[in-house]
């Protein structure tokens, strides 16, 4: 053991000496374009006497480099191609950054396995498992399109499992084709005997190849990948559809709609009911009951508006009667009579997949060239003592009463806990809302939740922050949650139960977990920037991808994974990310777009802040609405708009301007020079970039503004 941990330190020793010695006499610069160009004469003529001894000292300090770990490898490729030629160079280079690499693979492992294996080894547990599972494709991966620099491969790739004569073979082969391309483009210039040479049509497609390969190597990875993945599936030799949607809520709708719309072939599944949540349990139904709840609190608020008095007598299970007819009348948008009318073929049944070309529907098979997987998501019911014995209502079931609660509980102060729990309340239920944060609505800075908490408390919600439920009883006939504060263990009591803790991802009995589609860590399905899964011809869009579970990105998304399964490989495109609003309809509302200040700390960006106040706005006074704020962030010194919070009535609508400015670039000065109405709540926008305007004013360039004036006055 002391033997082994002497000869270890012998060779660390040794390593660091060589590297010591080639940065303290400057060696590098023997290994620069400048040096080699300079000298390039003398090296032809060196080689043409001693072509053999050339070649194996280039060879030994090529070898030295790559195991090194020393900078100048590329510019070896390139002068070797142009002194040895594309052949000779090739063949000696290939072998000497390959020998290079697994020297330094070998003192990797030699020197540090060990310790970081027993130092980290539940943690890279998974690592190894991978490595001696999918080892050498993810090693050609890396050694054709390198994400990280060829030595820190080496060197990582050392502490894994991987066998040294895999590391050595993967390598050789993966290194090829670039090891190709470079020594190609030094050949090249090698030849290049004056000006007029750069024309020459061989030395222009070196530099081509050199600018595409890249493009061609994630081309080729992609096609092993998919082969890879396909292998072991029969490829039927015609398909039904081009184009089969699981799922017909906002994702699915949107995907079968455009695959209509450019003539292909689709066939939409649906299980359940055509709209999806959006309509039948989400978006749709909780702004009918927002709105009948707000009409209420107008009532209630008879004295602002210059009534003595207003009563109104309203009957609970009428209320919700109502939001099952706007459901009805906004039902036929989404039908099937619509959808097939535009070309779709609409199935109502359990679809399962059962390869990546076939679905099984009704004991039928499908085939389709493409598949998107639009499946939506459920309410996220947690794992707690005595939930079942209480019974509860989520977001899906809560549509279904015909009687007010008399003592809600709300679990859970995100949007949905939020915008359930004001409308019950104000429709005459006493509410009781419980959040384990500080804070409702947890992705928002502080004072925006402070604003919608002090509006719930003087609605009548009880709001109770920082309180973990731990467990429910039932004691003497009453329904109680039991909860963790910070005083300690409290007892609520209540009559009904409404969970509202977020939406998890629907991926299981329609197949995929028989063909091992790859999901990610929140239980979404994983998908890359084009919305492919780990099948290439499988795509995933809506909620059941995330990240955001939003019904307009959900619509956002199908766009990309349609337009992508339709036209790949001859086109494709990112999914685009970077402009993402939403609100809360809280009354007040909260709309979001882009950052604010909880997340531009989190993740160290600097910006400015400015802030307008709408209980200024003339329009917020006139409708007694004044009250809320509009919030922008901005990059330091400049207009850039970074992210914009608005709180306050119609915030929804306002955030669209700032929404438009964002994707498009405009910035606070365009805002500003932008004309707007009087008197509307849109002004409040124009303000907020009056005061980002005051805050960075010229103070220099106003005072001799000032002189001036008073030059012309005579002073």
């Amino acid at each position: 053991m002391k033997s082994m941990l002497n000869i270890r330190a012998v060779v660390v020793v040794l390593v660091l000496a060589l590297v010591v010695v080639f940065f303290a006499f400057d060696l590098g610069q023997y290994l620069t374009l400048d040096y080699l160009k300079s000298q390039r004469q003398a090296f032809l003529d060196f080689y043409g006497e001693n072509k053999y001894a050339t070649l194996a000292v280039y060879f030994l300090i090529y070898v030295a480099v790559a195991a090194l770990s020393l900078p100048g490898a590329t510019v070896m490729t390139l002068a070797g191609g142009a002194v040895f030629g594309l052949a000779t160079g090739l063949l000696v280079i290939s072998f000497a950054s390959t020998i290079g690499a697994t020297i330094a693979f070998i003192i990797s492992r030699f020197v540090l396995r060990d310790a970081v294996q027993n130092k980290f080894r539940d943690k890279l547990k998974a690592i190894n498992a991978g490595v001696e599972k999918e080892g050498d494709f993810y090693l050609f991966t890396l050694r054709l399109i390198p994400l990280f620099p060829f030595f820190v491969i080496n060197l990582v790739m050392g502490l894994t499992p991987m066998k040294a004569w895999r590391f050595y073979l993967v390598s050789q082969i993966g290194m090829l084709p670039g090891t190709i391309v470079f020594v190609n483009a030094g050949s090249q210039l090698g030849a290049l005997d004056s000006l007029s040479g750069i024309l020459s049509p061989a030395l222009i497609l070196s530099f081509a190849l050199l600018g595409l390969f890249p493009l061609l190597a994630k081309k080729l990875v992609g096609f092993i990948k998919a082969r890879k993945v396909l292998k072991g599936y029969t490829k039927p030799k015609t398909f039904d559809y081009n184009i089969a949607v699981i799922g017909g809520g906002s994702a699915g709708l949107v995907s079968s709609y455009i695959a209509a719309a450019v003539k292909a072939k689709v066939v939409l599944i649906e299980k359940h009911k055509m709209g999806g949540d959006c309509l039948n349990t989400g978006c749709v139904p909780s702004k009918a009951l927002i709105r009948s709840a707000k009409m209420l609190n107008y009532a209630k608020r008879a004295k602002e508006f210059g009534f003595k008095k207003t009563t109104v007598e309203f009957d609970f299970g009428e209320v919700m009667e109502r939001v099952q007819r706007v459901i009805q009348q906004v039902e036929p948008h989404d039908s099937v009579e619509r959808y097939s009318g535009l070309g779709v073929d609409v199935v109502q049944a359990q679809a399962k997949i059962i390869s990546p070309y076939e679905i099984e529907v009704d004991g039928k098979i499908l085939t389709a060239k493409n598949i998107i997987i639009a499946t939506g998501a459920r309410p996220a019911v947690p794992q707690i003592p005595g939930l079942d014995d209480v019974g509860y209502l989520t977001s899906d079931t809560v549509w279904n009463i015909r009687e007010r609660p008399r003592k809600l509980l709300v679990l859970g102060g995100g949007p949905i806990g939020c915008e359930l729990a004001q409308s019950f309340q104000r429709l005459g239920s006493e509410v009781i809302l419980v959040q384990r944060g500080k804070h409702v609505l947890p992705r928002e800075d502080v004072e925006v939740a402070e604003m919608v908490e002090q509006q719930f408390r003087e609605d009548g919600v009880q709001v109770l922050t920082a309180h973990t439920a731990k467990r429910f009883e039932m004691k003497d006939g009453q329904r109680v949650m039991v909860c963790d504060t910070e005083r300690g263990e409290v007892s609520i009591d209540f009559d009904q139960l409404l969970i509202a803790l977020g939406r998890q991802a629907n991926v299981k009995g329609f197949g995929l977990e028989a063909l091992k589609v790859k999901l990610a860590a929140k239980g979404t399905v994983e998908a890359d920037e084009f919305l492919r899964t780990n099948y290439p011809n499988i795509y995933v869009c809506g909620d059941v991808a995330g990240p955001y579970q939003f019904t307009h990105v959900a619509a956002h998304q199908a766009w990309y994974a349609a337009v992508n399964a339709l036209f790949s490989p001859l086109k494709s495109f990112r999914v685009d990310y970077s402009v993402i609003p939403w609100a809360t309809f809280t009354d007040p509302e909260v709309a979001r777009v882009g950052l604010n200040e909880l997340e531009a700390k989190e993740n160290d960006i600097a910006y400015e802040v400015c802030t307008y106040g709408i209980d200024d706005l003339d329009r917020a006074i006139a409708d007694s609405e004044a009250h809320g704020l509009v919030k922008v962030l901005t990059v330091p010194g400049k207009d850039k708009i970074l992210g914009v919070t608005i709180v306050g009535t119609h915030a929804g609508d306002l955030i669209a301007e700032f929404v438009m400015a964002m994707k498009w670039g405009l910035g606070m000065n365009k805002i500003l020079g932008t004309i707007h109405i009087y008197p509307t709540l849109a002004e409040a926008n124009k303000y907020v970039a009056g005061v980002w305007k005051r805050q960075h004013k010229p103070e220099s360039l106003l005072q001799w503004v000032e002189r001036f004036h008073a030059w012309r006055r005579g002073h």
